[in-house]
């Protein structure tokens, strides 16, 4: 089964979002109901393409003004993301991020899903976390290379990032997220067939994967009759 799900990493139900599907696949795995590989990709997409390298407001400052709405609407909103987070086993408040420019954080994703795969779940839940819960700015390269070091990705963090590498890589993603017209994210595409825009409830999680893998295993029942150049496949009736 193959997951692709376009994500920013300054965006909270991303985290939790992500996090719900790991759950509901563990579930399903110790249930044998999923009992193919499952290969989830991040891809790219940024919330605010333009934002500053430094963080130059608060959360609740950013959210107000960016809504419309006002200081106790927004701060209620934070208080309220915050605590699905918690019952999700996330220990972060929501009220205390620096919102900085991501698309290094990006880059340096791409590095290491085509360089590094079997680090890359680390390195995206290590981001998250250096978000959301340690505070810190994700367009500091500080930050980057320090996350790099401890997840034992051996690269020259500035050096790469100096660099256009991977920009493109980026744009292919956003520019594959307009085309599907996603609005919004997390937003998960399962064997390039069905779209789940949102952070669902892992029970809903539960029940979509479980009928994607009844019809992928049925599709693929389906075609053990079949002729090729080798002969025909003989299956018991």
């Amino acid at each position: 089964m193959k997951i692709s799900y376009w994500s920013d990493y300054a965006c909270p139900y991303c985290y939790i979002g992500e996090v719900r599907l790991d759950k509901a696949i563990a579930q399903l795995q110790t249930q044998n109901e999923i009992t193919t590989n499952v290969d989830i990709e991040l891809k790219a997409f940024q919330l605010d393409p333009n934002a500053p390298l430094k963080a130059t407001a608060s959360t609740l400052e950013r959210l107000a003004h960016k809504y419309g709405i006002s200081d106790e609407q927004a701060r209620q909103q934070i208080a309220n993301i915050s605590q699905t987070a918690r019952e999700e086993g996330l220990d972060f408040d929501y009220t205390d991020t620096l919102f900085t420019n991501t698309m290094d954080a990006h880059r340096l994703t791409k590095y290491v899903q085509q360089n590094k795969p079997e680090l890359a779940d680390r390195f995206k839940k290590a981001v998250y976390k250096a978000y959301f819960i340690d505070k810190k700015e994700l367009a500091n390269r500080q930050v980057l290379a320090s996350i790099a070091s401890d997840i034992g990705l051996d690269i020259d963090v500035n050096a790469l990032l100096d660099s256009d590498e991977y920009k493109d890589e980026v744009a292919i993603d956003q520019q594959q997220a307009m085309q599907l017209g996603v609005r919004g994210v997390p937003y998960f595409v399962i064997n390039d067939k069905y779209a789940i825009p949102g952070a669902m409830a892992q029970a809903d999680f539960e029940q979509a994967l479980r009928q994607i893998h009844q019809e992928q295993l049925a599709d693929s029942q389906a075609d053990t009759t079949s002729c090729g150049i080798d002969g025909c496949q003989i299956t018991d009736e």
